[in-house]
């Protein structure tokens, strides 16, 4: 009987303050087989294809095409005979509860609004930037993008505040070929870009070639580009008609009056006159090289001095 009530006493639990409560949980594990599990049915979850109405979903991001897509009546037929094979990805919508935004497969969506059916996609929640970068990733593996259409995709990403080296992952491509891009984005302007259109069969050499050439042609360019389109001409016959615009002089612009002087600009140099201010022109002359220096080290920050080496 001493030995059951000793063994008694040694398996009992004595009722305490902490023995009478809940217990307290166990903390969460993230690592190992659970944390594990844990994360891959997270995992599951991004992956999920889900059916959303087509109407509920909006364009994000940046404008990546110059023109009509050629390629999307035939996506178009195409699902239409065969469904949706690929689901397009989506993120919930910043600005409006229950609505969302294409992240890639904007040609999809597109296809699958025209034929009034919902379309089959990933959904996740993705900053602009995340988005962005996706956007720039998906324009890398579409092969009918032409070179002034990604030069195009990557002045807007620039000039939204994304540093060289995202823009280069976001494409795919070499520092080289990024700087190509944007300096020819930066010589020609929007609007003339805007009205050649994609020209699918110009490459790098010759847009780059136009982009030296167009200085002080730039009128004339938009407007053979504009007699061209009038003419039913297509992209890359209008980006000829601009490009002949260059091998003719520059007409002769009148020179700008302004408060101290005049300013005359013609394919053989820029001449400033002043007026009769001496101690003005002196200051000026003596600062010449603070100037031309400073200058330098700015055309050095936007990849002008890159392109320099490289050519």
């Amino acid at each position: 009987m001493a030995r059951k009530n000793l063994l008694e006493g040694l398996t009992a639990v004595k009722s305490t303050p902490e023995t009478e409560t809940e217990p307290s949980a166990l903390p969460r594990r993230t690592s190992g087989a659970i944390g594990a599990v844990g994360r891959s049915f997270a995992q599951m979850r991004e992956n999920a294809v889900v059916e959303v109405p087509a109407d509920m979903i909006d364009a994000a991001g940046l404008s990546d095409r110059l023109g009509d897509d050629p390629d999307q009546a035939a996506l178009t037929r195409s699902i239409e005979e065969y469904g949706q094979q690929v689901p397009v990805l989506l993120r919930h919508s910043p600005n409006v509860e229950g609505r969302y935004e294409i992240v890639y497969g904007r040609r999809r969506v597109v296809a699958l609004r025209a034929l009034r059916r919902p379309v089959r996609a990933m959904v996740r929640d993705l900053p602009d930037r995340s988005l962005i970068v996706a956007q720039g990733q998906e324009n890398t593996a579409r092969k009918n993008l032409s070179f002034v259409e990604l030069a195009n995709f990557a002045r807007q990403m620039r000039d939204m505040g994304f540093e060289r080296k995202v823009i280069q992952d976001a494409l795919h491509l070499h520092e080289a070929v990024v700087s190509k891009m944007l300096t020819v984005a930066d010589r020609v302007p929007p609007e003339l870009i805007a009205a050649i259109g994609d020209a699918p069969r110009t490459g790098r050499d010759r847009w780059v070639a136009f982009s030296k050439a167009l200085a002080g042609h730039e009128d004339a360019a938009l407007a053979a580009v504009e007699a061209a389109r009038e003419a039913d001409a297509d992209s890359d016959a209008r980006f000829e008609a601009a490009l002949a615009t260059t091998r003719s002089p520059a007409p002769r612009k009148a020179a700008q009056r302004t408060e101290w002087g005049s300013v005359r600009q013609t394919t053989r140099g820029t001449t400033i006159s002043l007026d009769r201010d001496q101690a003005f022109a002196d200051w000026l002359v003596a600062r010449m090289d603070d100037l031309h220096r400073a200058w330098q080290g700015q055309a050095g920050t936007d990849g002008e001095s890159n392109q320099s080496k490289e050519e």
